[in-house]
């Protein structure tokens, strides 16, 4: 019998694409998507005055989700679809020359579909720009040869610009409803930006603790009603938890209707990330040479979180969660071995939300999404037994799920937090 001969091999299709070199620092622009515009305008900054040439993209209109569509499945990850359509949309915009243009992505090395963006940006590069390299931004060792340059100093800077943008955005939050001279909470949020700016360029970013006082110092300068609002703390998938353009301007919707955005500290998921790992240690006896190093960074983190935290009580303004205090919660909901996406923390952030009387809660998810689906909406029935007046509302977010639902939805729970925030007032008048 004739025997059929092999077919020849072909090349991997994952070495098709080109690659970011040290060389292309000099050269190219790099675009990166927008999650959190105040904490990437930080981190932005510092890195342009080191000789790159960085963008925050901020195209966020109808045809961002219609060129995502044309290159992503609209079964496949909504932040995934986001990212990919504004990386296109911008780039056929022709403010930018693809041949001197790359793209930027955080990769945060879990288990879930946004493990793939790469893979999917890179496809749909090749369809329209195929000689715009895509870069990672990764601490778990993914994408060796097209990855941007890591090292302890950069770790550290970015850890503190995170801890100033989340500082800032809080803030900013409980001052912008209540402030008595409209503008007076963007004024002080920009003038807070320059200081931190001027911290970074004299490499003095690590006195944190002056510069937290300095940015408590200005808001408390901002004047503010006493009028009692209704607080709406927003958890969910990491993307459309902070992103304008993922939750469709949630934050900007919240203060429309005058109640006060609530969102919790992006420091808290890069220490999650630290902590699942020192988890897989103990549960799974999955140990490694940067187990201990984990370990050193996240006691690092809290113990700076921390000392900010008795810097915000001390100024009067509401702080950040402590994450030992997050990690009780979440053990009183489900096991910290459920670490797939956002995993435990969404559930641990709820319930420290309802324990500081942020009982109004939008859990912000990709249609879809397992580990919201599990960890978040799957939780909701235990939180509102262990939190009498929980009022949780679980949001879809995806390609077909329009504004005006998503948004009416948000009404519909907004609607029974004033009744409670109405009740609460007249049960605590005097009789």
């Amino acid at each position: 019998m004739k025997k059929h001969s092999k077919p020849e091999q072909t090349a991997d299709f994952r070495d098709d694409y080109p690659r970011f070199t040290p060389a292309m620092k000099k050269t190219h622009k790099i675009l990166v998507p927008d999650m959190l515009p105040v904490h990437f305008g930080i981190i932005v900054d510092f890195l342009n005055k080191e000789g790159w040439d960085i963008e925050v993209l901020h195209n966020d209109s109808r045809a961002v989700i219609d060129e995502g569509l044309k290159h992503v499945h609209n079964d496949t990850c909504f932040p995934a679809l986001c990212v990919t359509g504004q990386f296109i949309d911008a780039l056929k915009s022709g403010k930018y020359d693809p041949e001197h243009t790359a793209v930027l992505i955080t990769q945060s090395g879990g288990g879930c579909r946004a493990s793939n963006y790469i893979p999917l940006i890179r496809k749909a590069l090749k369809a329209e720009f195929p000689h715009v390299p895509v870069i990672s931004l990764n601490f778990a060792g993914l994408e060796k040869d097209s990855g941007f340059p890591v090292g302890p100093r950069l770790l550290l800077k970015l850890a503190f610009a995170i801890f100033y943008g989340d500082t800032l955005m809080s803030l900013y939050n409980q001052c912008k409803p209540y402030e008595t001279e409209p503008g007076a909470s963007d004024k002080a949020r920009e003038d807070c930006v320059k200081l931190i700016g001027a911290a970074f360029d004299a490499g003095r970013y690590r006195r944190y603790k002056k510069i937290a006082r300095a940015m408590l110092q200005r808001f408390s300068q901002v004047g503010r009603s006493g009028e009692a609002k209704v607080k709406v703390g927003i958890v969910g998938e990491i993307y459309v938890k902070y992103s304008p353009l993922g939750n469709s301007h949630l934050e900007e919707f919240l203060l429309s209707e005058g109640c006060e955005p609530v969102v919790p500290a992006l420091m808290d998921f890069v220490m999650y990330c630290a902590v699942n790992n020192l988890n897989d240690a103990k549960l799974y006896n999955k140990k490694s040479l940067a187990t201990p190093v984990f370990g050193v960074v996240y006691r690092y983190l809290h113990r700076v979180q921390k000392k900010i935290i008795r810097l915000t009580e001390a100024y009067g303004f509401e702080p950040l969660h402590d994450f030992e205090h997050l990690r009780r919660c979440a053990d009183k909901v489900i096991h910290q071995g459920v670490k797939m996406g956002e995993g435990w923390l969404i559930p641990a952030e709820m319930a420290a939300l309802a324990e500081t009387g942020t009982e109004n809660i939008v859990c912000a998810q990709p249609f879809g999404c397992l580990p919201n689906h599990i960890a978040g909406k799957g939780t909701i029935r235990t939180l509102k037994q262990m939190y009498e007046h929980a009022n949780v509302v679980a949001v879809d977010y995806d390609p077909s799920a329009t504004k005006v639902n998503q948004e009416n939805r948000i009404k519909l729970m907004l609607a029974t937090a004033r009744e409670n925030l109405a009740a609460s007032r007249s049960d605590a008048r005097p009789a």
